[in-house]
Order: structure tokens, then C-alpha cells, then sequence
């Protein structure tokens, strides 16, 4: 039973790490930008978000992305859950430099979920954030990041619809193309 639990994992991990590459082929992120990724690993498991909040899950998944966005120079901003008003875990450089207002509060299992507790224990100096503009977003599970993205968010369109059993949204955004009829924009 132990190693059919282990294989789903690895199994999992494959899959997510080409949701990551085929992520990164589509979208570019200069350096010191802002990627979100919400995700319900209750979800990726098959239970309904909230319900079934999986460590090992997050440990399995959070490694390969934190490489991605430390290779790239980029800042990883992780949702948690409506618990703590969806607040984000962030790096507290980014925090200082997009002049984000740090709160108070912890994630936990229960209260801002496993994917938040994991990224807290992982991030070199991490803050938590209760707004923030990013540039790009991974929503694992209908987390709904989309209150946490600039607008215009335009998405990403992959192969895959799902990581496990969790529905499976990518968007990236672009700046608002603003003016009338004589406006122009390249």
C-alpha cells in the first residue's frame, strides 16, 4: 500500500513538473515579476477544498517550482485559503520592494493550507501579505488567485486540464491597452 502511495506521488510530481515546463515555454517573467500559485491539495487528491489538506502533497510539489522561480530571479507569492482572508506568503524582499503592507498572521493546515505552511518553511525570509499584484498565476484546485493578478489576465492554455484530481488554471497578464480610435499600441 506504502509504495502505491509513493508511486502516485512520484507520478504526481512528473506530471507537475510538465505542467511547470510547458507553463514557462508560454509565459516570460522578468526578473524581480511576480508568479502566484494558489493550490488546493486537497483538491489534487480527490477530496473537496478545505477537506483533506495533504503535507506531502505540497512537499512533493512546492520544490520544483521554488527552483524554477529562484533560476529565474523571479518572486513566488503562494495564496492560502479563505481562513486568513486568502493572504499570500511571499519572500519579505518582495514585500519591500513592491511596498506591500506585511500582516500578522501564521499559516496553518487548517488555516491557510498545506501549500502556505510548506512555502513558510521553505521561503529564506518569508512575510505574509493580505493583497498583492502579480504577473502571472498557477491556480491549482479553483483557488480563485484572480484577485491577486493585474489586470488584463489573459490565460494560458496547456494540454493538461488537471494536476491529479484538480482542476487546473494558468494565466499570465498584460498591461491595459487604453486610448480611442487613434490610439496605438506597437
Amino acid at each position: 500500500m506504502e509504495n502505491d502511495a509513493s508511486q502516485k506521488l512520484q507520478e504526481l510530481k512528473q506530471e507537475w513538473e510538465g505542467i511547470l515546463d510547458g507553463f514557462f515555454q508560454q509565459v516570460t517573467l522578468r526578473s524581480q515579476q511576480i508568479l502566484v500559485l494558489g493550490c488546493s491539495t486537497s483538491e489534487v487528491v480527490g477530496h473537496r477544498i478545505g477537506q483533506g489538506s495533504s503535507l506531502e502533497v505540497a512537499e512533493i510539489l512546492l520544490p520544483p517550482l521554488l527552483n524554477r522561480v529562484r533560476q529565474k530571479g523571479i518572486y513566488l507569492a503562494v495564496q492560502g485559503c479563505e481562513h486568513i482572508n486568502r493572504a499570500l506568503v511571499v519572500e519579505e524582499d518582495c514585500a519591500e520592494h513592491y511596498g506591500l503592507e506585511i500582516v500578522t498572521v501564521l499559516p496553518a493546515l487548517h488555516a491557510g493550507g498545506a501549500m502556505t505552511v510548506k512555502a513558510w518553511d521553505s521561503f529564506m525570509s518569508p512575510v505574509m501579505v493580505e493583497t498583492i499584484q502579480g504577473h502571472a498565476g498557477i491556480d491549482v484546485g479553483d483557488t480563485f488567485i484572480g484577485m491577486h493578478l493585474r489586470p488584463v489576465v489573459i490565460p494560458v492554455r496547456l494540454h493538461v486540464k488537471e494536476l491529479g484530481e484538480a482542476h487546473l488554471t494558468l494565466a499570465r497578464t498584460r498591461p491595459r491597452l487604453i486610448g480611442g480610435p487613434r490610439a496605438r499600441y506597437e
